[in-house]
């Protein structure tokens, strides 16, 4: 992974952000989705006993401010 940090706003966006997410390998996003993982469970272990998740009726609509 790339450890330059950067003091830009721009570095700070969505978009940004996803081409961060797209320059990584196959292997680096499946090590940071693991990473993520362990840190949920080691946050809160009981998280896999929760079943209140539905499905959305309609559509999401994301908002970027421009």
């Amino acid at each position: 992974m790339d450890t330059k940090i950067s003091h830009t706003r721009a570095d700070e966006s969505l978009e940004a952000k996803a081409r961060w997410f797209q320059s990584l390998s196959l292997t680096e996003r499946m090590e940071l989705l693991c990473s993520y993982t362990d840190l949920i469970l080691e946050i809160n272990p009981k998280i896999l006993e929760q079943k209140r998740a539905q499905p959305t009726s309609g559509s999401v609509r994301v908002l970027t401010k421009t």
